[in-house]
């Protein structure tokens, strides 16, 4: 066991190094083999790049088999986490994702950017903010040690949610009333990344305890986890090959989309990690909390910026620089996150010892 676990261990270790040197394959690739990538991007089906979507659901599948189905009823008697994520990415994020790429779009980079092209920026950019993560929040959780049972809840609640508000919170702040939501996109989506994998991870997890109990499920696990960060880095590689001409092209541009995607980025992660710390959520309810509402939905995004603005509009490449940005920005965070697991755990350690000293008192006195 610890022969596996160990070099897994160093190889997680460095896995920024890994995500980096990943990137810089898929833009050279990219742009060395035009025709393989464009291949690959046109395997698609309802704007859901298929190949991309297989690697998303070999990073997604390990994640599952941790999934007791059992426990999720008890979710409810810790609603904190809950409500966090739900206020963020609903009343919060999107409002202010709008505000930020106004911000850059129209004051900071006013003499840099076209006025009719910061309006495209900006538009796609709201539509980045509006949709919170399906998929990779899953390996987010998983990063930082979270609650599978809970992130699943969190997440299945906001895809709820976000059949019913997406639309018409884009078109209020696009200031149009008909926006065309490609249900294809977004009903494929959840289907694909939610439904069949926690299907299969149940079934998998059934047979497992079946023939050996939870010690067979971790077996199970460790030595399938390699496959999740394989098709992590290989989801690197695709994302950043896709894109490898226009990042060798357009690199200036390319960084002014990415300054407010960071901006709201790291500040939406603060503003939940910091909202858990103080309302004294768990950790492993906390990090995964705060990675649902800074991730986004980039297949639904992108789907909603090329059928509403065109495949080449910058609505559209504003969508795609955020693909571009969220994994290497996502494992800072990560990292952040399990930096600081000690000051949550440290803060919920105290009140369990002050009821004991102030037991004992009453004694003394009496």
């Amino acid at each position: 066991m610890n022969r596996t676990a160990s070099p897994m261990g160093a190889f997680e270790r460095y896995l920024t190094l890994w995500v980096l040197l990943c990137m810089l394959a898929g833009v050279v690739l990219g742009n060395l083999l035009p025709e393989l990538f464009g291949t690959l991007a046109s395997i698609e089906f309802a704007s859901v790049n298929l190949v991309v979507a297989v690697l998303i659901w070999a990073m997604v599948y390990p994640m599952m088999i941790a999934i007791d189905l059992g426990s999720l009823k008890n979710v409810g008697k810790k609603p904190k986490g809950l409500v966090i994520t739900l206020v963020i990415n609903w009343l919060i994020k999107p409002f202010a994702m709008a505000a930020i790429a106004v911000l850059f779009f129209e004051y900071l980079f006013v003499d840099l950017i076209a006025p009719e092209d910061a309006q495209q920026y900006i538009a796609g950019l709201i539509l980045l903010g509006a949709a919170p993560c399906t998929a990779m929040v899953f390996v987010w959780s998983q990063m930082t040690k979270g609650d599978p049972n809970y992130t699943l809840v969190q997440v299945s609640v906001n895809d709820l949610i976000m059949v019913v508000l997406y639309a018409p919170i884009v078109a209020l702040l696009l200031g149009v009333t008909e926006i065309a939501i490609p249900w294809e996109t977004l009903v494929l989506s959840v289907v694909l990344y939610i439904v069949l994998p926690l299907m299969a991870g149940w079934w998998t997890r059934r047979h497992l305890i079946a023939r050996g109990g939870e010690a067979a499920v971790s077996a199970f696990t460790a030595r399938i986890k390699p496959a999740s960060v394989l098709g992590l880095l290989l989801t690197v590689v695709l994302l950043f090959g896709f894109q490898g001409t226009v990042i060798l092209t357009q690199p200036m541009l390319i960084v002014l989309i990415a300054l407010p995607i960071l901006t709201m980025t790291y500040g939406i992660f603060a503003l939940g990690y910091a909202w858990a710390w103080a309302w004294r959520v768990p950790h492993q309810i906390a990090a995964p909390c705060a990675m649902i509402g800074t991730s986004s939905f980039f297949e639904l995004a992108v789907a909603v910026a090329i059928g509403l603005f065109g495949l080449n509009s910058g609505a559209a490449l504003a969508t795609v620089v955020g693909v571009l940005v969220e994994v290497p920005v996502m494992l800072s965070l990560v990292a952040f996150a399990n930096r600081t697991r000690g000051h949550f755990n440290t803060r919920d350690e105290q009140p369990q010892a002050q009821p004991s000293s102030s037991s004992r008192t009453p004694e003394k006195l009496s």
